[in-house]
């Protein structure tokens, strides 16, 4: 089987959609005058705002047949649009629930374009963390977040939660995935975002806008190995691990 399909859009983003976005997972929650997170949401010197255009990138990158589901692997390149500078690079896992079994099941087929095994670096350790923060979400969290571009009625229609088995509309799992490198940021890298290197993250469960996430990090490293529990439920709904950059590092 070969697989080559690849999608190209142009976004563009300016101050606003980037404090937008800082507000939807969390900055200033907690504190309206925390200098280290009002840089995301305030510039006091209009002089410096911009907008760029960002080109994406979307390819397939890998596919599995399970059986019963299929696994699709997705990469997304961002470019700055001019320079054609690379800027980041995204890659997501699809569980596609009862898309399987298009293959031989004696050998079912499976492509990947980068085969990565991450079991042995996201396991967790015994010991107890090197720091912990917790931090209340809003009722309206994901309803804030939403005005980032992800319009999915699941986080903001209570009729289209209950038809899909939820009580209540549920936060989306990146915006839980932002509180969590806002953790990492704060309690790891005094507050400079420059640090981080790369995210890696696992959703377990969901989470209901309101309750409260605890985030627990160990270091290896240069690497920030995290959980997220929610703490009205005692459960674990992401884990993953971050590294960072070598800038005048003290860790």
């Amino acid at each position: 089987m070969h697989i080559n399909l690849v999608v190209r859009k142009t976004f563009t983003y300016t101050e606003r959609d980037v404090a937008l976005y800082a507000l939807g997972v969390g900055a200033c929650l907690k504190d309206a005058l925390d200098d280290k997170e009002l840089k995301y949401v305030y510039h006091p010197d209009h002089a410096h705002q911009q907008s760029i255009q960002i080109q994406n990138v979307a390819s397939i990158s890998g596919l599995h047949d399970k059986g019963k589901a299929t696994v699709l692997e997705i990469e997304i390149l961002s470019y700055e649009r001019e320079s054609g500078e690379l800027i980041c690079m995204n890659r997501m896992a699809v569980f596609l629930r009862g898309l399987g079994g298009f293959s031989n099941s004696a050998q079912p087929y499976s492509y990947s374009k980068h085969p990565v095994n991450q079991t042995s670096s996201t396991r967790l350790p015994k010991s107890p963390p090197f720091a912990v923060f917790e931090e209340c979400t809003q009722p309206s969290q994901a309803l804030l977040y939403r005005l980032s571009g992800d319009y999915n009625p699941l986080h903001s229609d209570p009729r289209i939660a209950e038809i899909a088995g939820f009580s209540r509309p549920i936060l989306h799992g990146l915006c839980t995935l932002g509180f969590a490198v806002r953790a990492v940021i704060k309690c790891i890298c005094g507050g400079d975002q420059n640090r981080i290197k790369s995210i890696s993250a696992r959703f377990l469960l969901h989470v209901y806008p309101g309750e409260t996430l605890i985030t627990e990090m160990w270091l290896d490293g240069q690497r920030v190995l995290y959980q997220v529990k929610v703490k009205e439920r005692s459960r674990a709904v992401l884990s993953g691990f971050v590294d960072l950059n070598l800038l005048n590092s003290s860790l």
